[in-house]
């Protein structure tokens, strides 16, 4: 809901910073700055905190970074007071985690929702800069910070005979916050990314019949994804500070049991395969720090591409579509895995 004050400006003063998007990020930068004492306002295009979960509300959408990583680690009692229910948190309580910390820290305060930026100039002379928004306010700041995210804008892919079909149309990126009932349809998703993965199983589910077209096949590791052991609770609550440091230290930023000395290469062949086993039964993305040159040499990459080829194989029935299903025009890791359940 736009507010009645949504064409002045944030401030009738210059501000000392003004953030551009009230995602995880930009949630946490206001939070940072006013604690050093700045002056910091936040302007967010959709109608509440959230950014990406906000946004993508497709059916399976979940995150693929294991929940209790997934979270703010600047302050222990927020840490101690939010209980995720799964591994892999999906999307309704993750914007139900971003409400929760938008309130705790009265953040929303400083936030102009409904307002997207259009311009943003830099005056060399008053060492300021001007932004207008598409609620015909301006406001200057000292610093402009971009918390928009690397995937905000989403590309509308077109092809013939896209604007003749009959049909509705659904882009993952902007799917109808009031949800879609499949109930009875016959459905064709195109993709097989992160988003298609993530919400095939779901659709599928539901429609009368599902149609999966592909270009590319992906690498997908299972989630195992399920209720959180009461155990690794436990652990976590006990050395918070110690899981955060060890994620700080991996390549990724998120704990994968980074293997840093271990060669694929030099290694016994049985051994390997105990180890990429071990891994792929834990799920997610922990096959990745199994050895430290499989990113690096393409005989140590072939070897867990051979596994996953394997795994494949193994799972879908019919051996031609196993073969479609299988990545051969890109080593592992190179494009971004998903994650699947």
């Amino acid at each position: 809901m736009v507010t009645s004050d949504a064409h002045r400006p944030l401030a009738a003063q210059p501000i000392d910073a003004l953030i551009v998007g009230a995602g995880f990020a930009g949630m946490y930068m206001l939070h940072k700055l006013r604690g050093l004492g700045m002056n910091a306002k936040v302007v967010e295009a959709g109608s509440g905190v959230g950014g990406t979960w906000y946004w993508n509300r497709y059916p399976g959408a979940r995150v693929d970074i294991q929940s209790l990583e997934y979270s703010f680690g600047f302050d222990e009692r927020l840490e101690s007071e939010w209980r995720w229910s799964e591994r892999y948190a999906p999307q309704a309580q993750l914007l139900r985690y971003a409400e929760h910390v938008a309130d705790r820290f009265d953040l929303k305060r400083d936030i102009r929702f409904d307002t997207r930026v259009t311009t943003a100039h830099w005056d060399e002379a008053a060492q300021l800069w001007r932004v207008e928004t598409d609620r015909r306010a301006a406001t200057h700041c000292r610093h402009l910070i971009l918390a928009t995210g690397c995937l905000s804008i989403p590309t509308d892919v077109t092809f013939p005979g896209l604007d003749t079909f009959k049909g509705p149309i659904y882009r993952t990126s902007r799917w109808p916050h009031e949800g879609v009932d499949f109930s009875g349809q016959r459905v064709g998703i195109i993709g097989t990314g992160s988003s298609a993965i993530q919400s095939i199983p779901v659709i599928a589910a539901e429609a009368a019949h599902l149609t999966v077209f592909q270009r590319t096949p992906n690498y997908s590791m299972p989630a195992h994804n399920g209720p959180i052991p009461q155990a690794d609770f436990e652990a976590w609550s006990k050395a918070p500070r110690a899981y955060r440091a060890a994620s700080k230290d991996t390549g990724g930023g998120f704990q994968n049991e980074a293997n840093a000395t271990t060669l694929a290469t030099e290694t016994a062949p049985d051994e390997v395969r105990a180890e990429l086993e071990r891994r792929w039964a834990w799920g997610g993305f922990r096959i990745l720090g199994a050895f430290v040159d499989t990113g690096i040499d393409p005989a140590a990459n072939r070897i867990v591409q051979e596994f996953i080829a394997e795994k494949i194989r193994a799972q879908v029935a019919d051996p031609a579509v196993a073969d479609r299903l299988t990545p051969k025009d890109h080593p592992f890791g190179t494009k971004r895995p998903c994650v699947d359940t």
